[in-house]
């Protein structure tokens, strides 16, 4: 991604998150970023490329630095706690991209069904690894599908922990303490 791109994509993850989807207008968009419209849509074709390419580019980071990190695992608890710091690592760099997923969750127009699919994929791919856990016995019994949504869940309780303490946010104190709470309580005894 070339420059320009690169900082058209930052500034309307980041009006996106900031304001919302409807109320970022490309002007707003090319005033911040101090591009011409011909250049912005020299990179993309509107505003709806620009938001559905920086999920699906959000997105496929993820998806990819998850399946990379917990490829080269065997146990599965190992593979859990690299989610979840791999989820943590998210909220820090990608807070932004975050807000915009949840944020357009609910609702019935096609970007927002686009972003529930991507978390449903996602969610997904952490409920197969609970469910071979489960199998190979080395997570102890549970309904995969609700412990994969928990697990993501993760990602939005550190999103509003973030956001409640103005503070610097410790993210391996954060990861010991879900390491503690949440992947003690999948432990086989």
């Amino acid at each position: 991604m070339n420059k320009t791109k690169r900082k058209i994509f930052e500034t309307s993850m980041k009006l996106f998150a900031e304001k919302g989807y409807d109320a970022t207008s490309i002007e707003e968009i090319t005033a911040t970023v101090g591009v011409a419209k011909g250049t912005l849509y020299y990179h993309f074709s509107s505003k709806e490329e620009i938001f559905n390419f920086l999920i699906e580019e959000g997105m496929k980071l993820l998806q990819n630095s998850i399946n990379i990190k917990t490829s080269k695992l065997e146990n599965y608890i190992d593979k859990i706690k690299a989610i979840v710091l791999i989820q943590i690592k998210i909220i820090v760099k990608y807070e932004y991209l975050i807000t915009i997923l949840l944020s357009q969750l609910w609702g019935i127009e096609e970007r927002n069904q686009k972003c529930k699919q991507h978390i449903f994929d996602y969610i997904n791919t952490i409920e197969q690894i609970v469910k071979e856990g489960i199998d190979s016995k080395q997570i102890k019994d549970g309904d995969p599908k609700i412990i994969a949504s928990e697990i993501y869940g993760l990602i939005c309780s550190c999103l509003v922990y973030k956001q409640k303490n103005n503070e610097e946010f410790d993210m391996m104190k954060i990861y010991h303490e879900f390491e503690n709470t949440v992947i003690k309580g999948l432990r086989i005894k």
